[in-house]
């Protein structure tokens, strides 16, 4: 009979079992329940999109908010004389670079006496007026002539050299003998340039880069022809010893005395060990600007005044450069005693840079 009556509660307590069970799914929080699926775990793709698109809208909403709010206190804090919040600062990959030693301070005078004994002196203190020598590699076809053209708007007292079937060594000799400053190679590989030499005379140093991104003036949009005055040189970011170097290198191609009047601007401008080339001209346009007047006396008239704009219009190429190797002397292949080379082993981490 017990054994029966077993038996017989079985069924009941399974069923109490699944109401206990039951209410406690029914306890559990609203939010589980109505939780939006992640864009990730959608697989029709429409929908997936539609979903990313949304979320998208809800952040930059929420940003736009945020700063509105972040703006309305900082102005309440002016009117009321109190001290207004810091302005935030984006988190990049420049501003969390690796410290690294080799930062060149304002204050170093180790730096400033190895300036005045460096190879690029007596360019910089205008004791010699630089004149480059450009030739090219034995195979130069594509793009290549068109690109040392425009080089040669961009440097003055720049000068054209065939290099014909003679080895390099011989071309820097030969610019040796004619009072070169420098010597620039340009290197093409499938009718397209990809590297770039410049040696510096007498002495050297060389540096090697990889050549990038060219767009020459004709596939520039609104693009200008520059003149022949000398141009203003920027170098932006070359921040430790080894990026002041090549910027000196760079500065040394370049005469000291650049003619304002000629509105030209080149600018190197390094980011992220990649140097960026820009050739500018200064245009100033005079325009007729309507302004109403707000006296009650005139009604409303309405005065035009001239206003001078300023704008930049680019006159091309456009490049990117990549250092690969900084070499002592003149170029020397075989018994040459590099100070730096790059090597994928560098690039360990992504806010490492060394120039």
């Amino acid at each position: 009979m017990v054994r029966e009556d077993r038996k017989r509660r079985q069924p009941d307590d399974e069923a109490a079992d699944e109401d206990e069970r039951r209410g406690r799914r029914d306890k559990r929080p609203k939010e589980e329940k109505s939780a939006p699926p992640l864009p990730s775990e959608i697989r029709n793709k429409e929908k997936r999109s539609e979903v990313y698109a949304k979320l998208k809208r809800e952040k930059k909403a929420q940003k736009r908010r945020l700063g509105r709010e972040r703006g309305q206190a900082a102005q309440r804090a002016a009117e009321l004389g109190e001290e207004v919040p810091e302005k935030q600062v984006p988190r990049t990959i420049e501003n969390t670079r690796e410290p690294d030693e080799t930062v060149c301070r304002p204050d170093d005078q180790e730096l400033f006496a190895g300036n005045d004994a460096d190879e690029f002196n007596a360019v910089l203190k205008q004791v010699v007026t630089p004149k480059v020598l450009i030739t090219t590699c034995r195979f130069n076809s594509g793009r290549g002539p068109a690109f040392i053209k425009e080089l040669m708007q961009v440097i003055p007292n720049a000068q054209y050299v065939n290099r014909g079937t003679y080895d390099l060594k011989k071309i820097v000799e030969y610019a040796n003998n004619r009072e070169f400053t420098s010597v620039m190679v340009v290197h093409t590989n499938r009718r397209e340039p990809d590297a770039l030499l410049i040696i510096n005379l007498p002495e050297g140093p060389t540096a090697h880069f990889k050549l990038s991104k060219l767009v020459l003036r004709k596939d520039i949009k609104n693009h200008g022809n520059p003149t022949s005055h000398k141009p203003e040189l920027v170098l932006n970011n070359f921040t430790t010893r080894l990026g002041h170097r090549v910027g000196r290198m760079i500065q040394s191609l370049f005469p000291q005395d650049p003619n304002f009047r000629g509105r030209r601007v080149v600018t190197f401008h390094n980011q992220r060990d990649y140097i960026f080339f820009r050739h500018h001209r200064y245009i100033f346009e005079e325009k007729e600007k309507k302004i109403v007047s707000k006296d009650k006396k005139s009604k409303g008239e309405t005065k035009t005044e001239k206003q001078v704009n300023c704008r930049l219009q680019e006159c091309g190429p456009r490049f990117t450069l990549k250092l690969l190797t900084l070499q002592h002397g003149t170029f020397d292949t075989k018994s040459g005693e590099y100070e730096w080379v790059h090597k994928p082993d560098l690039d360990t981490s992504r806010r490492r840079f060394f120039l």
